[in-house]
């Protein structure tokens, strides 16, 4: 039964590698053509608001939908075969200097810079999909 199992869960794997690199890419493009994609301020003015008030439930259902970005974080780091104790400590590393980063560089921006660092973001993240269809392309799919 172990090496049954073993031989399904390869195939599975493999059918599944196969897939999230394409997946990858989908969701790389599409992330990056909406963040190009003219915002309309109003309403992200109006989400931001309604966050800061959020209470009770919302609060629950922020949790779990960040909580559920980050098991698959570590759902795909744990496919790498990574050490726990490794992943954790980078995972608290980077969270941290993004944190800083984020609250220091927030506070001296304008409006205008941060909507150019959307669009810019928006172009990096098709870029990646751009490199990641070449390499499978070049890879043989």
């Amino acid at each position: 039964m172990p090496i049954i199992g073993f031989l399904v869960g390869g195939a599975i794997g493999h059918v599944l590698g196969y897939f999230a690199g394409w997946t990858a890419v989908a969701v790389l493009a599409i992330a990056g053509l909406l963040m190009l994609r003219p915002g309309e301020e109003e309403k992200e003015e109006a989400r931001l608001k309604l966050l800061a008030r959020a209470q009770g439930l919302a609060i629950i259902d922020l949790g779990l939908a960040i909580s559920l970005d980050e098991l698959a974080i570590g759902f795909s780091l744990g496919l790498l075969g990574l050490s726990v104790v490794v992943v954790v400590v980078w995972l608290g590393i980077q969270a941290f200097v993004a944190a800083q980063l984020g609250m220091r560089l927030g506070a001296k921006i304008g409006e205008e810079l941060r909507e150019r660092g959307e669009r810019l973001a928006g172009v990096v993240l098709i870029g990646m999909a751009v490199i990641l269809v070449v390499l499978k392309l070049i890879n043989g799919l």
